[in-house]
This record gives structure tokens, C-alpha cells and sequence, in this order.
């Protein structure tokens, strides 16, 4: 080695190099698809380097005008309407529109419709709950749980759909009460009829399956290194951002809200006649959010279990004029749905259909929280996130 290389290799090993690199912020589409494929939405994200410093959604894709469509149909066509917005939770949907109907009618249910009636709508949080134990764990890479999470759905859909004859979009609610089972016959001779024969057996059967299978995702899903490194201390939203953004249901009980209608609202079903726990938790993240809804599928289970060993004979429908005419005036009526808080104002001017009708959809008051929630993050952490957040894009737009 010469001279000359000896005094470059000792100035190099000398030298202290230190390069930044630059990088220039970019503007990043995302959508106009969600990544969990729930409806269309599109995420517009200003990124440096892997960190978004803010987003702007974009909604409106599939808005269909329910509310202005509600004001040119009776009310018994609404009812048709309503369980498509939230498709996912479609029988939960019609309860806050028929309670707001009757409550302008004076009209008192009958209590083995109000059973039968609580009992679908648990059906349904556990149903829409399975639907996100099965799509987030694989939004974030881990594909078995959607193979556990769905079997077990298949058989509460198929006690839902045996009672309504739908799956997805029961139009089983009516004003007063509930309609009977085909081939029931008259509600007031055939009451034992208004339910499938072996439908409480099934449903036992159904519930000690769905419990079966929490224990299986716990193991799966709860202590999954990848999950966990995914969503713990991501997407921290603070109890005090979720009350100022609205936001309802899982979500915010898992920023440590404890507030849940079917205990602290005004009674619109026999909550108060079960017993059951409402579950929070404290961290506020995409786990917490994960947790909730896992622990209410067991809460569900529970009120299920006990409603069916309460329900007893009785008739199905309030006497109820046939044509169906609302006196004058206003009420609003919210419910506890598997996404939060569903509330319909209804107006009425007197006659066959309303004034005025307003909603206000669960997914659209928690997607709301998105540009604060992820301003910061990682895009890699931005499906973690939304996913977590479990909207549906109909209950969004409606």
C-alpha cells in the first residue's frame, strides 16, 4: 500500500459522515375502496417518508337519500328501507324506526313481541360482532380466524332468517308488535306457531357454539404476537375525543365511556329484566376496540339465554288500525346497534307518511374521528386503525 492510500484509508476511517436524507411529502389515494372491503371510501393521505401527517376522507360514493326516500313511503314500506343501511346489523335497524312510530301512536307492545324482538337484536350484535372477529384478524394478516368466526355466524343467521325469512334484510318489525310466521295463522289462536318449531332448542344449541368458538379465537386471536404488536398502543383515541367526536358503542367503551343505551337509555326493549355486563376498557386502542367487541359476544350469549327461558305466551300485535295513519308530532327514539348509537327523528304532519325524518347512523359519527385519529400514524397502521373502527360505508352515506 502506497503512501498516498494509507493517508485515504485513515482519512475515511477518520471522517464522520452524516447524511440526512430528504424526502418530499406526497399526497397518497387510498380508495376509492376501503381496504376491509365494508363500502367505498376513499382516504386522501398527505404521507412523509411511512408517517401521515393528515387525511381527508372522502364519503358520499353509495349515498341513496334514505331520509328523503323515508318521506315519500308509508311507514310500514319504511321499515323495508331501514334495514338496508347498516346491512350487517339489518334487524337492529328497525327498532329505533318502529319505537319512533309507536311512540307518536301511544301504542304499547305486547311483551312476547318485546322478547322476541330483543332476543333477534342480540342475535344480530353477535352476527355483526363475528363478522369483525372474522375481517379484522385478517386485515392484519392472519387468515384462520375468518374460517371460525364465519361457521359459527352461519348458524345464528340461520335462526334469524328462520324467524323473518331473511337473512340480511328481515322487514320482520311492525308497528306494534312483530309479524307472524308464515303459516303461523292468526297470532291470537296459534301463538305457540309465531316461532319456528325447535327454534329455542336451536338457539341454545347456536349459543354454546358461539361460546365454543370465542374460547378458539381467544386462543387464535387475544394472545397472537402479530395481533397484538398490530394494535396495542395504536390508534390511542382518548375517552374525552370519543365523547367530542361522537363517537358510540365499542368504540367508545373501549376509551373507557361507559355508557350503553340498553342500560342507560330510555327503555325500548326488557334490557332491564336481564342481566348482563356493559364492557369497557381503559386503553383506548385498536386492541381495546378488539376486546370489547369480543367480551359482548359473551354478554349477548348471556341475554339470549335468559330471554329464552322468560319469553312466555301472549299475543304478537297491539291492535293497530289497518290503514296505518300517525297522529301529529315528534319524537326521536335511539338503540343500542352492534356499532353504536342509531337514532331516527321523525316528524309527523298527520297521515300515511311523515314530514320529516332524520338518522343518525352509528359508523358515521365514529368515521368522523378518522383525520384526528390517524394524523401521525403509519401507513402501514392505517387499515389497523380503520379496521378497528368496524363502519360500514351504508350506515355512512345512508
Amino acid at each position: 500500500m502506497t503512501d498516498v492510500d494509507a493517508r485515504a484509508a485513515m482519512h475515511l476511517s477518520d471522517a464522520s459522515v452524516s447524511v440526512e436524507l430528504e424526502t418530499q411529502g406526497m399526497t397518497l389515494n387510498i380508495g376509492p375502496q376501503h381496504p376491509s372491503t365494508h363500502g367505498v371510501l376513499r382516504l386522501v393521505a398527505k404521507v412523509e417518508g411511512e408517517r401521515v401527517t393528515s387525511v381527508q376522507p372522502v364519503i358520499g360514493y353509495m349515498h341513496r337519500g334514505y331520509e328523503k326516500l323515508s318521506e315519500v313511503r308509508t311507514y310500514a314500506q319504511i321499515t323495508a328501507l331501514v334495514n338496508r343501511i347498516d346491512w350487517v346489523s339489518g334487524f337492529a335497524n328497525e327498532i329505533p324506526w318502529i319505537r319512533a312510530v309507536e311512540k307518536l301512536m301511544e301504542i304499547e307492545v305486547p311483551e312476547r313481541a318485546q322478547w322476541i324482538r330483543l332476543i333477534l337484536s342480540e342475535m344480530t350484535r353477535i352476527s355483526s360482532h363475528l363478522l369483525f372477529m372474522s375481517s379484522y384478524p385478517l386485515e392484519l394478516g392472519a387468515a384462520t380466524p375468518l374460517m371460525y368466526a364465519l361457521r359459527e355466524r352461519e348458524y345464528v343467521m340461520d335462526l334469524i332468517e328462520s324467524v323473518t325469512g331473511g337473512r340480511f334484510h328481515p322487514n320482520f318489525n311492525r308497528v306494534g308488535g312483530v309479524k307472524p310466521v308464515a303459516g303461523g295463522g292468526s297470532t291470537q289462536k296459534k301463538v305457540s306457531q309465531d316461532l319456528p318449531a325447535g327454534f329455542f332448542q336451536g338457539t341454545r344449541e347456536a349459543m354454546d357454539r358461539v361460546d365454543s368458538v370465542m374460547d378458539e379465537l381467544d386462543e387464535l386471536v387475544t394472545g397472537n404476537e402479530m395481533i397484538r404488536a398490530r394494535t396495542i398502543g395504536v390508534g390511542v383515541i382518548p375517552p374525552e375525543k370519543a365523547i367530542e367526536f361522537g363517537l358510540s358503542g365499542p368504540n367508545a367503551r373501549a376509551s373507557g365511556v361507559d355508557f350503553d343505551l340498553r342500560r342507560d337509555g330510555e327503555p325500548y326493549l326488557p334490557y332491564d329484566q336481564v342481566d348482563f355486563d356493559v364492557i369497557t376498557e381503559q386503553t383506548g386502542d385498536s386492541f381495546a376496540r378488539y376486546l370489547v367487541r369480543k367480551e359482548e359476544i359473551r354478554q349477548a350469549v348471556r341475554i339470549v339465554r335468559q330471554a329464552i327461558d322468560t319469553i312466555k305466551p301472549g299475543p304478537l300485535q297491539a291492535k293497530v288500525p289497518r290503514v296505518l295513519k300517525v297522529p301529529k308530532g315528534q319524537a326521536y327514539v335511539r338503540t343500542e346497534n352492534p356499532k353504536g348509537e342509531m337514532g331516527f327523528y321523525l316528524i309527523s304532519e298527520g297521515g300515511r307518511i311523515p314530514y320529516r325524518v332524520k338518522i343518525r347512523s352509528a359508523s358515521f359519527c365514529n368515521l368522523s374521528i378518522l383525520p384526528w385519529v390517524l394524523e401521525g400514524a403509519l401507513v402501514p397502521d392505517l387499515v389497523a386503525i380503520m379496521g378497528s373502527l368496524d363502519f360500514v360505508l351504508g350506515d355512512v352515506d345512508r
